[in-house]
């Protein structure tokens, strides 16, 4: 049987005629690292906030740990740790000491508190920085230690909401790594928010893609991408014979802009050369895996803004044609 340590029941937060969140439902397993991925304003932290006890839901409710996060709320929050999207340690204060502030609210005991604020450091790799006053951390270095005080009182759930945010990539690889050695040795349940493709390909075991405060698609990353159909293959070819690429069985979909072909193909690289053989004179080719964000468009029509900035010269030219 199924051990569900999130699940929401027709969850839901308006504000006048905003859903911020309207009528979600999920079922979130022990141990797994559950991702909702969205543009900012999809309700993303509006869900979290509710899941935390944060924010009152206007409808429906939902459960964490067992319990009700509407009639049991103190009972939520000591099962549970959360790392808002905002910095909130106390830049005063050393890393240690700030830990420790957090011990006593949560009330580890005395014999116990200096051992697992050790064990944390560790765990994050501060432990030789917990005597350096906050001011003197960088930006990677305040948010593990945020993971480390989200952990401290050994909880059932974390709640990550976007985690990384504004970190350079090589620091968000490092914070990923921790993550997932979180889920390990302390057996515990994250629920992060995040508009990164990759983080959420990466690092989650489920996803949920939500847009206008709706899920439109949940499930593991592979399974998103196996079903849309295969891989995207972009072509640039002056007389291609649409009638046919039409008729082979690989192609699952196909959008013709000016010269520029773009093919979602079941195992792109197997059947790259039949396709070729009927795409005229080709003078540009490119087979890319397919992505969430592919999944992502697919759903909602659209990308997340931060992506809109990136895809080099295949994005640019069919953009350009539209």
């Amino acid at each position: 049987m199924d051990n569900f340590v999130i699940e929401t029941f027709d969850l839901t937060k308006q504000y006048g005629s905003l859903k911020a969140v309207d009528s979600l439902n999920l079922k979130i397993k022990e141990g797994e690292i559950f991702g909702l991925l969205g543009p900012n304003g999809a309700g993303k932290t509006t869900a979290i906030s509710m899941l935390s006890t944060v924010l009152k839901p206007t409808s429906g409710t939902a459960k964490v740990s067992g319990f009700d996060v509407v009639k049991e709320q103190e009972r939520v929050r000591k099962t549970i740790g959360i790392v808002f999207q905002q910095p909130s340690v106390d830049d005063l204060l050393t890393g240690r000491e700030n830990l420790e502030m957090h011990a006593l609210l949560f009330e580890i005991p005395k014999e116990k508190r200096k051992e697992r604020i050790d064990e944390v450091l560790k765990l994050v790799n501060l432990e030789k920085r917990a005597n350096d006053l906050i001011k003197t951390y960088s930006g990677g270095m305040r948010r593990r230690l945020e993971l480390a005080r989200g952990m401290m009182h050994h909880p059932k759930v974390l709640f990550l909401d976007e985690p990384t945010l504004g970190l350079d990539p090589q620091t968000r690889e490092h914070l990923w790594k921790y993550i997932r050695e979180l889920v390990e040795t302390e057996k515990m349940t994250i629920l992060l928010t995040t508009h990164y493709m990759e983080e959420a390909e990466l690092l989650c075991t489920k996803v949920g893609i939500i847009d206008a405060g709706k899920i439109v698609a949940l499930d593991t990353p592979k399974n998103l991408k196996d079903a849309l159909g295969g891989d995207r293959i972009m072509i640039q070819s002056k007389n291609p014979d649409i009638a046919a690429l039409k008729k082979l069985q690989c192609i699952k979909s196909m959008e013709q802009k000016g010269d520029v072909l773009s093919l979602i193909v079941k195992e792109g690289g197997c059947n790259l050369k039949k396709i070729l053989d009927k795409a005229g004179d080709v003078t540009n080719v490119e087979v890319t895996p397919t992505t969430l964000n592919d999944v992502f468009i697919h759903y909602t029509g659209k990308e997340i803004r931060e992506a809109e900035a990136e895809g080099g010269f295949w994005n640019r030219m069919m953009h350009a044609r539209k």
